[in-house]
């Protein structure tokens, strides 16, 4: 280019495909450089397309929890790893941000599953309190793409045991919370719900039946237990697998499923698995597998992150360690590999490995970004 010479506009349609290819940190940057980026890359089309392409790479999304601070990081999703030879695929998770707010705690004695859900791009933090002055905790939703957060307006339940899940209906675009309080030597629940965005007030809704909620939430499609999108309970008929003592939710292929565990003599695990098959008629398919010997899975500690679109189940180790591992097994199949995951050793304590939650087929939605929400 000679001296003098003006540069050349970059094609709008190059803008579009190099972005729809970045991550959404990068996209949110280059938006505030000038209107007409901003204009370019906030339009419907490229949205779209950006979540389009995100959907071609889905990633493992790790939420570890130290201390108050929660930090995120995000490794590749093998798309086939029965196909290495060696016994252990190993891949690096790379940091991804920090959630941190020096005015909010958690109680760490009580961390579980229930204490950090996932829908669609977001995690829920069942209770945080705002200070240590405050009567109770409120739910807090957190986008791990961003670090956006939201703190939601608090709900006097005094003396009650309460719970949040998050909800998306996939119809509408919406993201709901609902709040179950109950006392049980009163038999009383208070049933809240909340949409995300906007004015955000709890609005009480009327369930039929006293029940107890479970530890663990799944939203499958906007609809499980509770329909997402006209807020009405639905209540599914469990006897085929109530009587198992330990058992978690899965989304199967869309569908909603549930594993369950039987250890046997020693090396022996048994997996099963129920797939709700019609949600009318209450009918469920029973499968049942028979775990390799090397498969370290126990009672106490194995967690099912998921189940990925190409159906394997993913198994992980509740606390993490400087060796920390993630399981796939592919029951169609019968076939089973372990991942190290590597890049968890700065929130490694000799003393005491780190909480970790685990979820698949994480991608990055602008929609979800784009700060609506917070």
């Amino acid at each position: 280019m000679k001296r003098g010479e003006s540069l050349e506009p970059i094609p709008t349609d190059l803008i579009i495909e190099i972005f729809s290819r970045s991550p959404t940190k990068s996209v949110a940057r280059f938006r505030s450089l000038s209107k007409q980026w901003s204009s370019i890359l906030s339009r419907s089309h490229f949205t779209e397309l950006f979540l389009t392409r995100s959907w071609t790479r889905p990633r493992l999304l790790f939420a570890v929890q130290r201390s108050n601070v929660w930090l995120f990081y995000l490794s590749p999703q093998p798309q086939n790893p029965y196909d290495h030879k060696s016994s252990s695929l190993i891949l690096a998770a790379d940091f991804h941000i920090k959630f941190h707010r020096y005015n909010m705690w958690m109680d760490t004695s009580s961390i579980s599953r229930s204490s950090c859900s996932y829908a669609s791009g977001l995690v829920c933090f069942s209770g945080m309190w705002i200070s240590l002055e405050d009567d109770c905790p409120v739910p807090v939703i957190c986008n791990p793409n961003t670090g956006q957060y939201a703190t939601l307006p608090k709900i006097r339940t005094y003396g009650s045991t309460s719970y949040s899940f998050l909800g998306f209906d996939p119809v509408y675009k919406q993201f709901k919370v609902m709040s179950i309080a109950y006392r049980p030597r009163h038999e009383r629940v208070d049933h809240r719900i909340l949409t995300l965005g906007g004015n955000m007030r709890w609005r009480k809704i009327n369930c039929r039946l006293y029940h107890v909620p479970l530890y663990q939430d799944i939203c499958i499609n906007g609809v499980v237990c509770f329909d997402v999108r006209s807020e009405i309970f639905k209540f599914i008929d469990a006897a085929e697998f109530y009587r198992d003592w330990y058992i978690e939710f899965i989304n199967y292929k869309g569908k909603l499923g549930v594993i369950s565990w039987k250890f046997g003599k020693p090396g022996t695990t048994e997996l099963r698995l129920w797939v709700l098959e019609d949600v009318e008629k209450h009918e469920w398919s029973k499968y049942v597998y028979i775990l390799p010997k090397n498969a370290p899975i126990d009672s106490k500690n194995v967690n099912v992150a998921g189940v990925t679109t190409t159906g394997e189940i993913v198994l992980w180790i509740r606390y993490a360690s400087k060796r920390f591992y993630v399981f796939y097994f592919n029951p169609e199949r019968s076939i089973y590999q372990s991942v190290e995951i590597q890049g968890f050793g700065e929130s490694y304590e000799k003393s005491n490995g780190h909480i970790v939650c685990v979820f698949v087929d994480h991608v990055e939605d602008l929609n979800v970004s784009d700060g609506k929400l917070f």
